[in-house]
């Protein structure tokens, strides 16, 4: 399997890992059933990863918006559609906001999403870490509903002297065919560039975290961030870091490389073997 390449959709990366591993697995009807299932999960799972993402990055900017000051506050106006409707309200110094996306749904980056984003929090400019409470109602993300309480820790400064943001993983995911998976774990975001410059393309921010999804049928799939996992805003992809794969057929290390913004990454199996990929 070595030096070999192959051109993949990002949300379909893991899924390709798990056939390239099972390749190798004695062909009968038992196994190959396996595999498949292991597959469909693999790729349920990768569409979890990309839901976590969204709803950090919906909860975070509303977050940021509502906490900017009037010259800073251009930056993330514009960040979401029209059609998502933005309520604010101020009562003492309890702040909530509700995102609505609509009965029909909006148009947010490429996925369609319905249903509220309802969030509160504590506003006092002098505490150092705030608690961000955010709860989902009738909330749909590409047809799949999503239900999930969670809570958001933002800290003012961390030990870097950089804002930070601690996401709780919590949430059920129930596909339209009646499948179901949870997730469970924790993943921080560090802010190192470009906090407070008024403008949003400068913005980095370093990921970390452990994360498990678990299946109706018990199986468990585990995943922890080894190097962070650096994300620059104008690029598609992130530019390095390395995360572990623990699964019941297959373990590894997925890496996204030097720090180059490009689609390039690999995948280095427990015994060596390295498969390079091609992030479309």
């Amino acid at each position: 399997m070595k030096n070999l390449r192959i051109y993949l959709n990002t949300s379909m990366v893991l899924l390709f890992i798990l056939i390239t591993a099972s390749s190798c697995i004695e062909d009968d009807a038992v196994v190959v059933n396996d595999q498949t299932q292991d597959m469909v999960e693999m790729s349920r799972s990768s569409e979890m990863d990309e839901i976590d993402m969204v709803l950090g990055d919906l909860v975070v900017n509303s977050f940021q918006q509502q906490e900017s000051s009037t010259t800073d506050r251009s930056v993330y106006d514009n960040q979401l559609p029209d059609c998502v409707t933005i309520t604010a309200v101020l009562a003492q110094n309890n702040v909530s906001v509700t995102l609505d996306f609509g009965d029909l749904g909006c148009l947010v980056n490429g996925n369609l999403i319905r249903g509220q984003i309802q969030m509160t929090y504590e506003r006092n400019p002098e505490m150092m870490q705030v608690l961000i409470s955010y709860n989902l109602v009738d909330f749909y993300f590409n047809a799949k509903n999503v239900i999930a309480t969670r809570t958001i820790l933002r800290e003012r400064f961390n030990e870097n002297n950089n804002p930070q943001f601690t996401h709780t993983l919590d949430m059920t995911v129930i596909w339209p065919n009646g499948a179901q998976a949870s997730r469970t774990g924790e993943k921080v975001r560090e802010w190192i560039e470009g906090f407070g410059s008024g403008t949003f393309e400068d913005n980095v921010f370093l990921i970390t975290g452990f994360w498990n999804t678990t299946f109706v049928n018990g199986n468990s799939h585990d995943y922890e961030v080894i190097i962070p996992l650096r994300r620059e805003v104008v690029c598609a992809h992130f530019v390095s870091g390395s995360f572990s794969v623990a699964h019941t057929n297959f373990g590894g290390v997925f890496d996204f490389g030097d720090g180059t913004c490009d689609n390039q990454a690999t995948f280095t199996f427990n015994n060596g073997e390295v498969v390079q990929i091609t992030l479309n």
